[in-house]
């Protein structure tokens, strides 16, 4: 008896449990769904576009009051709404009953005429659903409600007396009581105080311009300013006589300043004691200090009488009164810049990742289980979900060796069925170890998602760099000054391309062009020709390039050379200026500390990027390496930065002086752990799953980062966003480089007068058959490839071929054999 009941009753219960667990699936999927449909894009545009349809309906109900209001007064007062519905069609109003009674609340019993700061915020509500416009929508309710609220006391206090017997009440009710109980507490001097202290303070959380202009109308400036005008047209003025003694005393002070035109003479006593100079300069002389102006713009007709002082010798780097003319604004020439919106990126991730459990509990689970196997125990597991990798971290039993866990790397990987694993032992400031494992469904990090993060929004990096996610989902950002040069490597295909693309885009994305410009070197010449539309805005190049992308490896040696003495040129400057870094001499220059005058000049930040490294150093060698070094070792101070990239990570190419001067690296896959020795120091990039899967690496500290994607037409969007915008006349030109002895020791330059016996011949060879080619040389005279090869430098040197073009023949220049003989002849 006792077992069927024992049955019955735990059968039912398991039934009873099996319903439950169903039920709580099913609402969960409901709830699921309700979430869905609510995030949907459709849903939110469909909404906004009601929200716009009803604005608009208001919007011309409140309009259509003030021509059908008094007609429909009496119609609507103290009827009740039931009446007014079946009474359709008696009203004037151009929205018929409904509109009308909306009308009239919201004018007379509610707000009046500030009424209208509703459709404001509804209609601004409705472009945000819509994706029309990006919107602060929280900031714009609080605007709209307090000017909402503002604006009612504000007409019903002014318009108090006259409206009476209208129709309309421009405050509403509302207004009206709340500015009779203002008078009556604060009388009518008090309320006007109150009103307009209340919206300079609005005005001053709504734009930055208030605060400025507050203070220059508090301090009488331009009453100064009107005095000085009509002062300086005086006759009194040009027939001033100064009295020596007094002014004298008042230059002992500080306080003396003429203005008086060129040429006037001051007669003044010899004092041997005095410290003070008095100087008179010529209009060549007078230097005023303005904003800078756009290029090609013509100067005003009528200068500016020329200022001058008492000044104080200072030394050498004299230092001019620039007290009343404010900070230089390096934006100026381009104020109506705007940098690219994030509506030109595209959003991969439309929605929240729902973390497998069972996925991860079963890893969990296996990764226990193979331990086990072979007789390691562990106290915990716990895991880590990332966009494309979990991290599990797991504290063993006491007495197990670490070693032993890391060397069962290979069974863990095939107990899961994982493309590859990581085995961290043990992770830097934990007491565990960490196994990283592929997620079966991994995620797209967006560019967009990146960009629009908070974390990037409001740093305070000079040159912020996002570059993705982490393992905790946490955006991953770095400042590139404090790097300051960043070597980044990896086998073909593996993402080297996007994670420069990512780089470039998270500056565009933050820095004005006055601040900010690039070197771009792309040996391939297709990588980094989408961003020459923004040749005028960011880009910096030599004075006599055709090109703003340097795909030329000659033209690679002289941009690198002339870096190097746009290098030496800004430590002058800094020396001059006496200062150690580009942030405190752009402080000083900013605070018009530094006289333009003597050189000095605001210097932006220069961001060198180069792609295929490794192609170069194979192409120029050491010509490549140590103008890269000199760069790398000294030019952090002066604000140029180096990002170079290479696909071949081994010893030839990333050289110790290259690894030395290169603390910050960033490694995505590569085929073995020596070229990931070669790159961080340390193995593990080869155990990376591609597809932006990368480590960064500084220091000591090395972080799992899943590099941020952006596509090429996105790029595309974002370089036609900036070009089509006013830009500079030209892109910011280089220092012009020559090298040693009239070019010396530029790659093909060679003495003529030193020719081959077999140059005459090698040149009608060449161009008889029109074809570029060393080993054609070769065949035809018999000789070595070195011989050869110094024929056809001397043939370069002499205009009859052009310059090496990669494995394609040279072009040959010259057409036909009566030229030739004509170069011939002038060579003898």
């Amino acid at each position: 008896m006792f077992l069927p009941t024992y049955l019955n009753k735990y059968g039912y219960m398991a039934k009873k449990a099996s319903a439950t667990r169903q039920n709580t699936v099913s609402n969960g999927e409901k709830m699921q769904g309700i979430k869905s449909f609510f995030a949907n894009e459709r849903t939110h545009f469909v909404s906004g576009l009601i929200l716009m349809i009803f604005t608009l309906y208001v919007g011309l109900a409140l309009i259509s009051f003030f021509f059908t209001g008094a007609a429909d007064q009496s119609k609507i007062e103290n009827v009740p709404v039931a009446d007014l519905l079946t009474n359709r069609g008696s009203v004037a109003n151009w929205t018929g009953v409904r509109g009308a009674y909306i009308a009239d609340l919201l004018m007379n019993r509610w707000f009046g005429i500030s009424s209208f700061m509703i459709l404001f915020f509804l209609g601004s509500w409705g472009a945000k659903l819509m994706n029309l416009k990006r919107v602060a929508l929280f900031r714009r309710f609080l605007f709209s409600a307090v000017m909402l609220i503002w604006g009612s006391v504000f007409f019903a206090f002014f318009f108090i007396k006259g409206y009476e017997d209208s129709f309309i009440y421009l405050g509403g009710q509302h207004g009206y009581y709340v500015s009779e109980v203002l008078i009556k507490n604060l009388g009518i001097p008090g309320t006007i105080l109150l009103l307009v202290g209340s919206f300079l303070i609005i005005s001053v959380f709504v734009s930055a311009k208030t605060i400025p202009f507050l203070r220059g109308l508090f301090s009488l400036g331009w009453i100064k300013k009107f005095k000085k005008k009509n002062e300086g047209e005086t006759d009194e003025e040009e027939d001033r006589v100064f009295d020596t003694e007094k002014e004298l005393e008042k230059a002992e002070a500080g306080k003396l300043n003429f203005v008086k035109k060129p040429g006037t003479t001051i007669n003044i006593p010899e004092d041997e004691d005095s410290v003070f100079e008095i100087t008179v300069p010529g209009e060549e002389d007078v230097f005023i200090p303005s904003e800078p102006a756009t290029k090609g713009k013509k100067e005003e007709e009528e200068p500016e009488e020329p200022v001058f002082s008492v000044e104080v010798p200072v030394g050498d780097d004299e230092q001019y009164d620039a007290s009343e003319m404010g900070d230089y604004d390096p934006k100026l020439d381009l104020s109506s810049f705007r940098n690219p919106t994030l509506d030109l990126l595209k959003k991969y991730d439309t929605g929240e990742h729902q973390v497998d459990m069972e996925e991860q509990i079963a890893n969990q689970k296996k990764i226990k289980q193979t331990l086990e196997n072979f007789g390691i125990s562990i106290a915990s597991i716990k895991a880590t979900v990332g966009p494309t990798i979990t991290l599990y971290e797991v504290i063993p039993d006491a007495g197990v060796r670490i070693a032993k866990i890391r060397n069962l790397e290979d069974d863990i990987a095939l107990s899961l069925s994982a493309l590859g694993i990581r085995i961290i032992a043990p992770m830097p400031g934990k007491g565990t170890i960490g196994i990283e494992v592929p997620n079966k469904d991994p995620q797209i990090v967006s560019m967009q998602s990146v960009i629009g993060s908070r974390k990037f929004q409001e740093s305070k990096y000079d040159l912020p760099v996002a570059l993705g996610k982490t393992i905790t989902n946490e955006v991953f950002m770095f400042d590139l000054c404090k790097m300051p040069h960043l070597l980044v490597a990896g086998a073909t295909g593996q993402g080297k391309s996007v994670g420069l693309n990512a780089i470039i885009t998270s500056l565009l994305y933050k820095k004005h062009p006055s601040e900010l410009k690039f070197v771009l070197v792309d040996p391939k010449m297709v990588e980094f020709s989408i961003y020459s539309s923004i040749e005028k805005h960011y880009l910096a190049m030599l004075p006599d390039a055709d090109k703003p992308i340097i795909t030329d490896f000659s033209k690679v040696i002289q941009t690198l050379n002339s870096l190097c003495k746009e290098m030496d040129d800004r430590y002058d400057l800094l020396m001059k200026a006496h200062t150690r870094n580009i942030k405190e001499y752009n402080e000083k220059f900013i605070g018009r500390r530094l006289n333009p005058h003597k050189g000095h000049k605001f210097m932006p930040y220069i961001v060198v990027i180069i792609d295929e490294f490794g192609d170069l150093i194979m192409t120029a060698g050491k010509e490549i390496e140590l103008p890269i070094a000199r760069i790398a070792q000294k030019a952090r101070a002066v604000g140029i930065h180096m990002v170079i990239a290479t696909q071949r990570p081994s010893t030839n190419i990333i050289t110790g002086t290259i690894k030395a001067n290169f603390p910050a690296r960033v490694a995505f896959r590569v085929s073995s752990m020596i070229d990931s020795r070669t790159i961080l120091d340390y193995p593990g990039a080869n155990q990376l799953i591609g597809r932006g899967d990368l480590l960064f690496s500084q220091g000591n500290d090395m972080t799992r980062v899943q590099c941020a994607f952006v596509d090429t037409p996105e790029v595309e969007q974002i370089s036609n966003f900036i070009g089509n915008q006013v830009g500079y006349p030209t892109a910011f030109a280089l220092p012009e480089y020559v090298g040693e002895g009239e070019g010396d020791k530029m790659p093909g330059a060679v003495d003529l007068s030193d020719r081959d016996p077999l140059f005459d011949e090698a040149a009608r060879l060449i161009v008889i058959q029109q074809q570029g080619s060393t080993s054609l040389i070769q065949r035809k005279f018999a000789i070595g490839y070195n011989r050869a090869g110094r024929l056809m430098d001397q043939l370069e040197a002499a205009r009859i071929v052009g310059p090496f073009e990669g494995s394609k023949a040279r072009q040959v220049l010259l057409q036909d054999e009566y030229s030739l003989e004509q170069l011939l002849n002038s060579l003898k």
